[in-house]
């Protein structure tokens, strides 16, 4: 059973066996994520967690220029946050987490997720993308946390993961004076880990999910868990999960497969 992407407004779905995309779709308020967004984004989650699956997330494609509308269409992950929304939250809304524990929830969900990025990802967009295992960007995109311009500070994962994705100095640029990376900065820094024409992102997307595709999907899964585990419980926990691959049917019957091929 699939999702049914027609129970959605902010979300385009497309799922095959192995994978699902979302792209954000709020194109008039820049793909600005709000309550409905994030509300739809906990129902891919749920989703995938039953029916674990590779996500890609995705904003407005880029559309080249053409006779009807000469200047083409310039894409977009996600602007931020919706500030008509963020401005009325008080401070029960912030201790509720609502972009924070929708983020962490979509970090840790079994399957790798994988960020196409496309001009603006700023802010909460920028967020969200930092909670995916693997990014990939065009040269057009612009990546920031602006939030201390706005009186407030990135409070869903940006004041720790970006410190752990590109370094304190620069993540310290980024959040306190708000520096804008562009996409071959995002690249030089590691916080993409491809630069592909805007034309070329969704194939590079889908062509990294093939890659994910043809490992074992439990020794995916594990990986990654155990990727996340707290240093304390390494290497016991690297141990213990080898040893339930150990058993698989798949561990034999893949290096079966190796060892009949080098016959």
């Amino acid at each position: 059973m699939q999702l049914d992407g027609s129970q959605f407004t902010t979300l385009r779905l497309t799922e095959t066996s192995g994978r699902l995309v979302a792209r954000l779709h709020r194109p008039e308020v820049r793909n600005a994520i709000d309550q409905q967004m994030v509300d739809e984004l906990h129902a891919v989650c749920a989703y995938l967690e039953r029916t674990p699956k590779v996500l890609i997330l995705a904003g407005t494609a880029s559309q080249a220029p053409t006779e009807e509308n000469p200047k083409g269409v310039k894409g977009i992950f996600a602007s931020g946050a919706d500030i008509g929304q963020l401005r009325e939250r008080r401070r029960d809304d912030a201790l509720a987490g609502i972009n924070s524990s929708l983020f962490d929830r979509l970090a840790k969900l079994p399957m790798p997720v994988i960020a196409a990025l496309d001009g603006y990802a700023l802010g909460g967009g920028a967020e969200l993308a930092y909670a995916a295992d693997f990014r990939i960007g065009t040269p057009e995109l612009r990546m920031g946390q602006p939030e201390t311009g706005l009186g407030i500070m990135a409070a869903a994962g940006a004041t720790w993961r970006l410190k752990e994705l590109v370094g304190e100095p620069l993540a310290k640029e980024i959040l306190l004076a708000g520096k804008i990376l562009r996409g071959e900065e995002c690249l030089a820094v590691g916080l993409i880990t491809e630069l592909v024409d805007a034309a070329d992102l969704m194939d590079a997307a889908h062509a990294l999910a093939d890659r994910i595709g043809k490992q074992d999907p439990l020794a995916v899964r594990l990986t990654k868990s155990v990727f996340h585990a707290p240093r304390e419980a390494h290497p016991v926990i690297d141990t213990l999960t080898q040893g339930m691959l150990f058993e698989s049917e798949e561990k034999f019957r893949r290096m079966q497969d190796y060892l009949d091929r080098k016959k």
